[in-house]
């Protein structure tokens, strides 16, 4: 089976898990990580060690989502391992020797933004997480360490915490580790170049004295040690002790060969064109006015089945749609009912369920953002970009709006609270205030038209579009806006695109994801690390590496 032919399936739930043991108890959740050494997501490569692929991160992914959704009252997962002596020796080296230069960069920022979303649950939804590191830690095992609010290494003289990536493999700490290490456990910068320059890694006392892990503990408290912390983080946290959580159903997709169609997320692909439009479509009804009929519905309730839809689209299309380079984004449906539906997620901004809900539409349009694709927005007659579903035009690179007052649904755009910072970008910025450079001028104008049906010609006046051609130029102008930008490099697109929507302010993530584009990408493509003669190809092999000594 060769990658090509290798189609990633993101929809798993917890009868499918070959790689990770989800339990809980009381307020406590355990999350353990016990890796089947033959269920890789390809042939060709063992997963030792609790090493892991593509495949157990995707069921990482999911078993968070159980814990945010179907158990409310959970308020810390602990994050361990089932192997005696050995937590995680992170991602698995045979796998990246093996895989396309292509199949590494996705593997590495979907790695990372499912770490993102640990940090995230942490900090907006009061679930915390510690790492139990029962034995030894590595690589992205460490990376995975890092995202939790606390880690706790087994003092038994052997376990250690390592990123032996550049040492062993020519390459960097995923660069989700590398970024942490310095800009949240605050290591001290030459304490890092010893760690990440030794393949041993750290242990005991040294780890703590730098910052590595927040404590060690004997093997005879650790277990007990675990579970008081644990408990310590729950008392804190204010996730309900008594609410019933909802049932994640698999989400229901038609593929074909043209494209996947959802019930509230079309996509079509013209491969000719290189081009995937996108058809997000609004509620077909009102909103639950309470939170009673919130729970009702479900998964099915409309913000959280379009979350769970988009979510699944762009993974499916950044992973198996590679040359797809191009998308384009429209909108269906009542502009009013998504300003309805903005309402009821603010007025129940507070409700746990509410609270998640929000936090999977901030973390899928954050999935927008660092796409290395060209996103264009198309407002068109019936279109309803308005409120959360603005956010999708914001995040393109750039979008039209049909200027054509006589249509019998004029394109209209509205603006809602939930423009003004709810789906926050990874630089923690709302994605007005990135388009304005938090300038007061055009925010304040643009405050003063909230609620508002906001025309083409006024659209483009505020600055909320870039064009808003006529009916007779509009065919042409966006069909050469399209052959333009898919006769440009797609590697100086990545790059292009990655710089301009993030200028500006910047964080940690926005460290981690540049970091990825740049230096990674680059690494990656390096034959001191991926040619016939590099460390991540003889890795294991038993040959030295042969590196080329020019410093570029």
């Amino acid at each position: 089976m060769t990658e090509a032919s290798t189609h990633v399936d993101f929809r798993t739930d917890p009868s499918q898990y070959r790689h990770w043991t989800l339990s809980f108890d009381g307020a406590v959740a355990t999350l353990a990580m016990d890796v089947a050494e033959d269920g890789g997501i390809r042939p060709g490569y063992k997963l030792k060690l609790n090493s892991y692929d593509l495949g157990v991160d995707i069921e990482l992914h999911d078993a968070l989502q159980r814990i945010r959704f179907e158990h409310p009252e959970v308020r810390t997962v602990v994050v361990t391992s089932l192997k005696d002596r050995i937590f995680c020796s992170g991602a698995n080296i045979f796998m990246l020797g093996l895989s396309s230069h292509a199949w590494k960069v996705n593997f590495c920022k979907f790695t990372n933004e499912t770490r993102n979303g640990i940090e995230d649950s942490s900090r907006f939804s009061g679930l915390k997480f510690v790492a139990a590191l029962n034995g030894a830690c590595a690589g992205g095992g460490y990376e995975l360490a890092l995202a939790c609010d606390e880690i706790l290494l087994i003092d038994d003289r052997s376990s250690a915490v390592s990123l032996p990536e550049v040492p062993l493999l020519g390459v960097l700490p995923g660069t989700g580790g590398l970024t942490r290490v310095t800009d949240k456990r605050k290591v001290r910068h030459d304490h890092a170049d010893i760690f990440c320059t030794l393949v041993e890694g750290v242990r005991g006392q040294r780890a703590k004295d730098w910052r590595l892990v927040d404590q060690i503990i004997k093997p005879a408290q650790f277990q007990e040690e675990v579970g008081r912390r644990a408990a310590e983080l729950a008392s804190q946290s204010d996730r309900p002790a008594d609410a019933k959580g909802i049932s994640l159903t698999p989400l229901q997709r038609v593929d074909s060969s043209s494209g996947i169609d959802y019930k509230y997320v079309q996509v079509k692909i013209d491969r000719e064109k290189r081009l995937a439009t996108w058809t997000v479509r609004g509620p077909e009804a009102a909103a639950p006015k309470d939170i009673d009929g919130i729970v009702a519905q479900g998964d099915a309730w409309w913000p959280l089945q379009l979350a769970r839809e988009l979510d699944d689209a762009i993974l499916h299309l950044r992973t198996n749609e590679l040359d797809i380079g191009s998308w384009v984004f429209k909108t269906s449906g009542d502009p009013a009912l998504v300003l309805d539906s903005d309402q009821t997620l603010q007025r129940h901004a507070g409700h746990w369920l509410v609270r998640e809900t929000l936090g999977m539409l901030r973390r899928t349009l954050a999935r927008l953002d660092v796409s290395s694709r060209s996103m264009f927005a198309l407002i068109e007659e019936g279109s309803c970009f308005a409120g959360t579903l603005l956010e999708l035009a914001l995040a393109c690179d750039r979008s039209y709006m049909l200027d054509d007052p006589d249509a019998a649904r004029p394109a209209q755009i509205a603006v809602s609270e939930m423009n003004l910072g709810h789906y926050p970008m990874v630089n923690g910025q709302s994605r007005l205030n990135r388009r304005f450079y938090e300038e007061s001028e055009p925010l304040d104008a643009i405050r003063g038209a909230m609620g508002d049906m906001i025309s083409a010609r006024q659209a483009e006046s505020l600055g909320l579009v870039t064009f808003s051609p006529d009916s007779i130029d509009w065919d042409d102008e966006i069909r050469i806006a399209l052959e333009e930008r898919r006769a440009l490099s797609p590697d100086a697109l990545t790059g292009l695109e990655a710089n301009l929507r993030f200028g500006g302010a910047e964080t940690m993530e926005t460290r981690i994801f540049g970091r990825l584009t740049a230096w990674q990408n680059w690494i990656f493509n390096r034959p001191n690390a991926a040619g016939e003669k590099g460390a991540l190809k003889l890795y294991g092999k038993g040959e030295q590496a042969s590196f080329d000594w020019n410093r570029v």
